[in-house]
C-alpha cells in the first residue's frame, strides 16, 4: 500500500513539474515573438532580474519589513476572527450586531480600503491594518459556520459525562472545527499577501516589496517586475505550507493529548 501511495506522489509530482516546464516554454515563445522585453519579458531575462536582487544585501531586508507587517495583521486577524466567532456562536445578538460589518468586509473591494484607510493610517503600517481587515472576515465566516454546525448529540455527551471546559475544547470542539480551520488558514494566508502587497504598491512604504514592484512598473523595468513577484509568491507559498504543516501538527499532539484525557477520564469514573 505505501509504495503504491509512493508512486501515485511520484506521478503527481512529475505531472506538475511537466505542467510548469510546459507553462516555461509556452512564456518563452511567446516572449521570443512579442520581443518586446518591456511588454513580456522572458524567464531568462527574469531569473537574470532575480539574480541582481538576490545580489544585493537589501532583499532581506525588504522581505523582512514586509513579512512582518502582514504576519502581524494575519496573527491579530486570526486571534480577534476566533474571538468574535466564539461569541457570536454563544450570543446570537452580537452575531446580527456584526452581520453588516462582515458583509461589508466581504463586498467591498480591497483597493477602496486600501485608499479609505490611506487617509488615517500611515502607509508605513498601512498593510498590518489591510491584511488584519482581510483575514478577520475569513477566519470569523469559517469559524462560525464550523460552530453552527457542531454535533449537538456530541455536546450533550460532553456534558452528561461532566467534562471540563478544556476537555471539550480539545475532545469535542477541535477535532469537528478541523476543516473549518484548515481552510481557514489556507484562505486567509493567500488574502493576506494579496491584500497587503496591494497596500504597499498604493501606499509606497519605503523599504517595501510593494514599493520595489511599484518603483519596477514605474520606471518600466519588467524583468524585475516579474522577479519581484516570484518573490512574492514563493514567500506566500511557503509560508501557507508552514502554517498548514504547523496546525497538522498541533492536531496530531491534540489527538494524542485526547486519548490521554480521555483514559484519564475513564480511570476517574
Amino acid at each position: 500500500m505505501t509504495s503504491i501511495m509512493d508512486c501515485r506522489k511520484r506521478k503527481l509530482y512529475l505531472e506538475k513539474a511537466a505542467a510548469v516546464a510546459a507553462a516555461l516554454l509556452v512564456w518563452q515563445m511567446a516572449a521570443m515573438a512579442l520581443d518586446q522585453k518591456i511588454l513580456l519579458a522572458s524567464p531568462l531575462e527574469v531569473v537574470a532580474a532575480l539574480g541582481d536582487i538576490l545580489s544585493d544585501g537589501a532583499w532581506l531586508r525588504t522581505i523582512w519589513f514586509s513579512l512582518l507587517r502582514i504576519a502581524s495583521g494575519f496573527f491579530l486577524g486570526l486571534f480577534f476572527g476566533t474571538l468574535l466567532a466564539v461569541l457570536a456562536a454563544r450570543f446570537r445578538v452580537l452575531e446580527v450586531l456584526l452581520w453588516p460589518y462582515m458583509a461589508v468586509l466581504k463586498a467591498t473591494p480591497v483597493v477602496s480600503f486600501i485608499i479609505l484607510c490611506l487617509v488615517w493610517l500611515s502607509a508605513k503600517n498601512l498593510s498590518a491594518f489591510i491584511s488584519f481587515l482581510m483575514v478577520l472576515v475569513v477566519v470569523y465566516s469559517n469559524l462560525l459556520n464550523g460552530l453552527r454546525s457542531m454535533d449537538g448529540k456530541l455536546l450533550e455527551m460532553a456534558r452528561l459525562f461532566g467534562m471540563r471546559p478544556a476537555q471539550k475544547l480539545l475532545a469535542v470542539y477541535l477535532p469537528q472545527l478541523r476543516p473549518y480551520l484548515f481552510a481557514a488558514f489556507e484562505i486567509s494566508i493567500g488574502m493576506a499577501f494579496k491584500a497587503g502587497i496591494a497596500a504597499e504598491v498604493i501606499g509606497v512604504p519605503d523599504g517595501s516589496i510593494g514599493k520595489m514592484i511599484y518603483n519596477a512598473k514605474i520606471y518600466l523595468a519588467t524583468p524585475e517586475l516579474f522577479a519581484w513577484t516570484f518573490v512574492l509568491v514563493c514567500i506566500s507559498v511557503w509560508t501557507e505550507k508552514l502554517a498548514v504543516v504547523t496546525l497538522r501538527g498541533v492536531y496530531q499532539n491534540l489527538e494524542q493529548g485526547v486519548k490521554s484525557v480521555s483514559k484519564a477520564h475513564a480511570r476517574g469514573r
